[in-house]
């Protein structure tokens, strides 16, 4: 059994009433780490480290913070079979994804921010014969990074190299449902020398350590990453103390396949897109909509795929499909296929949920689901699932295929399948998506911006945005 601890003031440390969370493996329902279950008390101890901490940080060279990034970067790829390991037990994907996508995006996320410090520019405004107007940024303080369960160590990493870039200093709290790599980032922060209170890490649940976090007087940010209705409470609590925020919040993803795409691709592409990490993706495109003409092939060759999608134990190299992360999840996602079919949608696929034997026959397993017959304004096409279940349904015009795509509150993200440059162009355009993919999907550059339209968020992530968000501007002028 393992004990996490807390990580606060450069020390790992339990939290201060004793309490403890038990932590399953999704993979096999079985209990096989203890988290401390923090309170504000933990919350004020880091803060307090971390205040102790910024002085000296903020007024560290960016060169010689980006050093010590770099560093905890080179340390995540010396341990990137152990993380990526970690990462599979806590949270249910196959080790494989973990090895290829989550543990190195982690690494490079150090990397990217590490040296983009060093790039940051600042403004300079010359009124000839008048005045030089310069704008200087400066690191806002103490920022909270709230993170979620579905990437873990990938989208803490995210938010914690960025403001750690700026000269913030972080306390962060990772989901308590996969906390175990965020605990190894701890003790890899140590070994790398970063300075005790720059980055404290406070486990527990939203509302023993997460609501102190946003509360705190003393921390000037929040930076989140979850579901809508937890991103609406973060606003109603924060806004009123005039802290900023970043909330990248739901989707409910289209995916529009126009009749002269590369339908080979289309369809290799759209199952990755629908089920990568058992769709528990908040990019992953849930509405797959087919030019009629091309409905039908596309459905037998999609359907066909599907079926060679092996659910199967994380640990073991075949599995395609993991497990859901926890049975509570499952249940919501299943509620969602009952909802489909009293809805009047037609089962193509899936719908059940698997039952393995051996070490996995108490883990959370669902066959990957498919429907096809539902009305674009129902709840299973307007609601975000956040699991292995998408629908399919054939459009005629583009126009239709746009009022469709748009007709949710979220507008995360969309994908777009066609040859015609000037189409893809068009309806890029016009769909209300912050992200939008054209022949490809989940195709990063870490110098873009990310983040959502509608409910799917405020403010964006990555690259200078990032680094805008966690710095303050200050215009100066010197009358010449």
């Amino acid at each position: 059994m393992l004990h996490l601890l807390n990580y606060i003031g450069g020390q790992l440390v339990a939290p201060h009433a004793g309490r403890y969370l038990d932590n399953p493996e999704p993979a096999t329902g079985q209990v096989f780490s203890r988290i401390p279950d923090s309170d504000a008390h933990d919350v004020q101890q880091a803060v307090a480290a971390a205040e102790a901490a910024l002085p000296a940080w903020r007024l560290l060279p960016a060169e010689e913070r980006g050093r010590l990034l770099v560093r905890i970067s080179e340390l995540i790829e010396r341990d990137l079979e152990r993380l990526a390991q970690a990462e599979s037990q806590d949270n249910g994907k196959p080790v494989s994804l973990a090895r290829a996508v989550d543990i190195p995006r982690a690494a490079s996320n150090f990397a990217f921010f590490g040296t983009a410090a060093q790039h940051f520019a600042s403004e300079t405004h010359f009124q000839e014969g008048v005045a030089l107007n310069y704008t200087v940024r400066h690191p806002l303080g103490v920022v909270g990074c709230i993170s979620p369960w579905n990437l873990p160590l990938y989208l803490f990493t995210w938010k914690i190299a960025p403001a750690l870039a700026a000269g913030c200093c972080v306390v962060a709290k990772p989901s308590e449902i996969t906390p175990y790599t965020a605990f190894l980032l701890s003790e890899l922060c140590i070994e790398a020398g970063l300075p005790a209170g720059v980055l404290n890490i406070v486990h527990g649940t939203g509302p023993g350590a997460g609501q102190p976090i946003i509360e705190h007087p003393a921390i000037k940010a929040i930076s989140f990453t979850g579901g809508t209705k937890t991103g609406e409470h973060i606003a109603r609590t924060a806004a009123p103390m005039f802290k900023k925020l970043s909330l990248e919040l739901g989707g409910k993803n289209p995916n529009l396949i126009f009749a002269d795409c590369d339908l080979d691709e289309a369809v290799r592409t759209s199952l990755r897109s629908s089920f990568a990490n058992q769709g528990q993706i908040c990019l992953c495109g849930s509405r797959i909509l087919v030019e009629r003409s091309i409905y039908e092939p596309f459905k037998e060759r999609f359907l066909a795929g599907v079926a060679g999608l092996t659910v199967g134990d994380p640990q073991r190299a075949e599995s395609r499909q993991g497990a859901l992360v926890s049975e509570a999840h499952l249940q919501k996602v299943m509620s969602y296929i009952e909802l489909a079919q009293q809805e009047g949608g037609r089962l193509l696929a899936g719908g059940q949920r698997v039952q393995l034997e051996g070490r996995c026959a108490g883990g959370y397993f669902l066959q990957p689901t498919v429907f096809e017959g539902l009305a674009p304004d129902c709840r299973t096409n307007r609601e975000e699932i956040f699991g292995p279940v998408v629908t399919l349904a054939p459009f005629d015009t583009e126009e239709e295929a746009l009022t469709w795509a748009n007709g949710t509150e979220y507008g995360l993200a969309a994908t777009i399948w066609t040859r015609d440059l000037n189409r893809a162009h068009r309806v890029a355009h016009a769909l209300h998506s912050g992200i939008v993919w054209i022949n490809t999907w989940l195709h990063r550059d870490l110098r873009t911006p990310f983040g959502g339209m509608k409910n799917s968020g405020v403010g964006r992530e990555g690259g200078v945005e990032a680094l805008r968000f966690f710095t303050e501007p200050q215009s100066i002028t010197v009358k010449l």
